[in-house]
């Protein structure tokens, strides 16, 4: 199996650079720079670490908290393979790497990424963009202009009724907007709730704040 002579080997930078377009599929979820957490924990530094183990870090699954694992070769082997094989009620939504031998490059490049200082290393060496490293990053809410800072947000019947900075007033469907809350420091300031228009009509909006408490004290039933 191609992971076994890799496993008994040093780093190859053949591996490693072969790993690297797989990295993708981790990106999706993670991101190599420290801190920085999204679906899934920040990778940066935890090769060489115990599962579950990033203090500032908080929805980890009770099943992996208890798993006495450490991040090397052999388990990540097994992660990679099945997740849910690996730690029966993980909340990972991730079928698994099947092919050995894309496995066993994509854990080389982790490797080399995983360890101290070892994002700057893969992006300054071109295995990887400093996008894909940052991993999908929300924007940051805390500068909009005033078309897209909140002033006021009142939900009547079916619909939200939602006033901006700049005087506009939008009504939308209830189903159409979605609530979300921002508390890295990326997020809206504040008491200045944001709006964000997707869909190819504009007609889907998102709504983020700053806190749970701003969402109760700023949205008011009022027709």
């Amino acid at each position: 199996m191609a992971f076994a002579g890799a496993a008994n080997s040093e780093e190859k930078a053949e591996m490693v650079k072969k790993g690297a377009p797989a990295y993708r599929i981790c990106a999706a979820c993670h991101s190599l720079q420290p801190g920085v957490h999204l679906s899934g924990p920040s990778l940066a530094g935890l090769w060489g670490k115990k599962a579950a183990s990033v203090d500032d870090y908080g929805r980890y699954t009770e099943a992996l908290r208890k798993e006495d694992l450490v991040w090397d070769e052999d388990t990540l082997n097994a992660w990679l393979a099945d997740p849910q094989a690996m730690v029966p009620g993980t909340t990972m939504t991730f079928r698994g790497v099947e092919k050995d031998d894309v496995r066993a490059n994509l854990i080389a490049f982790l490797r080399r990424a995983m360890t101290e200082g070892g994002t700057v290393k893969v992006v300054k060496e071109g295995l990887v963009s400093e996008r894909m490293a940052s991993g999908p990053v929300p924007p940051e809410l805390s500068s909009l202009g005033a078309n897209q800072r909140i002033t006021e947000i009142r939900h009547c019947r079916d619909g939200y009724f939602i006033t901006t900075a700049d005087g506009a007033k939008f009504p939308f469907w209830e189903t159409n907007v979605r609530i979300k809350i921002d508390t890295s420091l990326r997020g809206p300031k504040k008491g200045e709730p944001v709006l964000l228009r997707s869909g190819m009509a504009g007609d889907r909006v998102s709504v983020v704040f700053s806190s749970l408490a701003e969402f109760k004290n700023l949205v008011a039933e009022k027709c």
